[in-house]
């Protein structure tokens, strides 16, 4: 009888989900490529702020509203577009998403007022965030458990890359087309990558097909309740992200002044060092699937911690700094990766809604990070900002050592 109630679709998407044994290596770079694609549209504005003030008559006081419109649609996407990854069929949802995410690209870039301008960049927020997060979620859902945490791994070094080169890929077409050749380059870019992700994309089972979207919104609070994973993992990733924005939004303080003086181009190409720690940080997922996820987040934790000591030293040496840089970004990333790996394997049937949940700990920890560094700095300086950094990602690390066993 219970046969008989599955639709024959049903029955497809789900011997194709049962047929998958390793995914291809293609396949797991087009989830890495298309995250980094989605989540590079959410930082396209950072390094245009001026401009965008001098064009749409914005004070630079307030010009600052335009990021602020993005990150509240990143918030509402993941309280409630993420989670219908779980409710209805993944690769219909992202081709969807994706054609929506190209209009509101588009949109930004034809805005001739700011209420427009603003409107814009909230749905590219949004959008963008919900094509980011929704990827991760299909990823960890198409692959193998026995290679979950290595193709997430992959997927999310995507995200990180992306969002790094973001700003440098949105100040060098600036210079050659205008900013609104950003935003319609970024709408060409998605474009670019919507056949071959409808192409390749595999077909996966729907879990949750017959709760209702109230429902769906609602059960994630229980699953913020009783996870104990999610709770642990969540708490982790709200310091980490803490930590990292504790450097990076107070970098541009002691670097843009003498003895530097350097541009905000300069500035920013330090990010780019990041990018080596990211592609180390691919290899935590694999480890996370061997069994090791607990000693892989220790190591993490204490590069987190050690990085502090080489940034603290930037005065006497931007090599020192550099070190520091690849530490944080490494320590960072590997838990980063550690931590989605753990979340999607205590609840194989809701990974849309974890992520969800999961990447809101991190939008907190960005924010308390980024309030906390400017006032420290602005009473007791860079050396400051790293005792600060090295206490958080001190924390950290005893937090993670009292619940190693809950987990």
């Amino acid at each position: 009888m219970k046969t008989s109630l599955v639709s024959p679709l049903q029955q497809d998407q789900s011997s194709t989900q049962t047929r998958r044994t390793n995914m291809s290596v293609s396949l797991v770079w087009l989830f890495a490529i298309a995250s980094g694609l989605s989540v590079a549209n959410v930082y396209y504005a950072q390094p245009l702020l001026d401009t965008l003030a001098q064009e749409f008559g914005i004070s630079h006081a307030a010009v600052g509203g335009v990021v602020t419109a993005t990150q509240i649609g990143c918030a509402l996407a993941l309280l409630f577009l993420v989670p219908l990854g779980d409710q209805i069929d993944r690769r219909r949802l992202m081709a969807l998403q994706l054609l929506a995410l190209v209009a509101a690209l588009v949109a930004v870039g034809m805005a001739h007022s700011a209420p427009a301008l603003l409107a814009g960049m909230l749905a590219v927020g949004l959008l963008g965030t919900a094509m980011t997060q929704g990827l991760i979620a299909y990823a960890a859902s198409a692959a193998a458990p026995n290679e979950q945490g290595r193709v997430v791994g992959v997927a999310q070094s995507g995200v990180f890359i992306g969002l790094l080169l973001a700003r440098v890929f949105s100040g060098g077409i600036s210079d050659l087309a205008g900013w609104r050749g950003v935003y319609f380059c970024g709408a060409a870019l998605m474009l670019l990558v919507a056949f071959p992700l409808w192409r390749q994309l595999p077909r996966l089972a729907v879990t949750q097909n017959n709760m209702s979207y109230p429902r769906l919104i609602a059960s994630m609070l229980t699953l913020l309740r009783e996870d104990k994973v999610l709770q642990v993992r969540g708490v982790l990733a709200l310091l980490m992200f803490a930590a990292f924005n504790i450097f990076w939004s107070a970098l541009v303080l002691p670097l843009s002044v003498p003895p530097y003086n350097f541009s905000h181009t300069t500035i920013g190409a330090f990010g780019l060092v990041g990018v080596v720690g990211a592609l180390a940080a691919t290899r935590a997922g694999q480890w996370a699937d061997r069994g090791y996820a607990q000693r892989t987040s220790a190591v993490a934790l204490l590069a987190l911690l050690i990085a502090w000591w080489p940034l603290s030293l930037m005065g006497q040496s931007l090599g020192v700094l550099v070190i520091g840089i690849v530490l944080l970004d490494l320590g960072g990333q590997a838990l980063h990766v550690t931590n989605q790996s753990m979340i999607f394997h205590s609840r194989p049937e809701a990974h849309s809604r974890m992520v969800g949940l999961y990447m809101m700990f991190y939008a907190i920890g960005s924010g308390l990070g980024a309030i906390s560094t400017t006032a420290t700095y602005a009473y007791s300086g860079w050396q400051g900002v790293c005792l600060l950094g090295a206490g958080v990602s001190l924390f950290a690390l005893f937090f993670w050592w009292t619940t190693r066993r809950i987990q």
